[in-house]
């Protein structure tokens, strides 16, 4: 069992990494302005999608991933350490301001040198940092106008992450989908394709909790086709459920 934080765990991808970091039988503290948001997640969940996430094994706390106070509380939840950090942030710029990425991402950088945590996963997004070209014709031009802000602030955001000194992955997502997991995901290096979000919430669990996990200190690129495979036996057979 280990003991995994999730910043932002009420968002759609953040949600599918506490649901399944639960299911794996681990201890979850979660980090959210509005915990009565945590829902189950529609793609692992199943017939229960929707509704409340509550565990014995969750703790959520009610906070700002910019309020180094808040962050801290994460950190001294539980009477166990904190293993490793999942950040999978979002909003609209609008709404949180064109720095809430980085500046938040900082913060927890931070926390976690305070109480000697070094595993870290951060998710982003295909296009951001010296992932443009892999990016999606259609979705460059996105980056060039109505997303510049959120582009900007993800680009500094994989800066910190990647001048942190931690035990990093900076996860990439391609187009995110809230379809079941498949349980495959694939390191590409050229335009990506589509992945579900309950897929990305596989590998970054993987990264916080695998310790030879072979993307530290890189920023993989994720989707399902094509690229090499990172491949998780998700099928009934191999739960022993058949």
């Amino acid at each position: 069992m280990k003991t995994i934080a999730v910043i932002g765990a009420s968002g759609l991808t953040a949600s599918e990494c506490v649901y399944q970091a639960l299911q794996n039988g681990d201890n979850v503290v979660g980090l959210t302005r509005n915990p009565s948001n945590l829902k189950i997640p529609k793609g692992s969940g199943g017939d229960d999608a929707d509704k409340p996430l509550e565990s014995p094994n969750l703790t959520m706390i009610g906070g700002s991933v910019t309020n180094a106070a808040d962050v801290a509380k994460v950190f001294s939840a539980l009477d166990d350490p904190v293993d490793g950090v999942i950040v999978a942030l979002g909003g609209k710029t609008a709404d949180v301001g064109e720095t809430m990425l980085t500046d938040g991402t900082q913060v927890v950088i931070d926390a976690m040198k305070d109480a000697g945590v070094k595993r870290l996963a951060v998710v982003t997004s295909i296009g951001a940092g010296d992932s443009k070209d892999q990016a999606p014709f259609f979705f460059k031009i996105l980056m060039m106008t109505a997303m510049k802000k959120i582009f900007n602030d993800k680009n500094n955001q994989e800066k910190v992450v990647a001048e942190s000194g931690l035990e990093y992955c900076i996860v990439r997502p391609g187009g995110l989908t809230v379809e079941p997991p498949t349980g495959i995901v694939n390191v590409i290096d050229g335009e990506a394709g589509s992945i579900t979000r309950a897929d990305v919430a596989q590998f970054c669990l993987d990264a916080v909790s695998m310790d030879d996990f072979p993307y530290i200190g890189k920023a993989p690129c994720i989707s399902s086709v094509g690229g090499t495979g990172w491949v998780k036996d998700r099928s009934k057979a191999a739960r022993g459920e058949e």
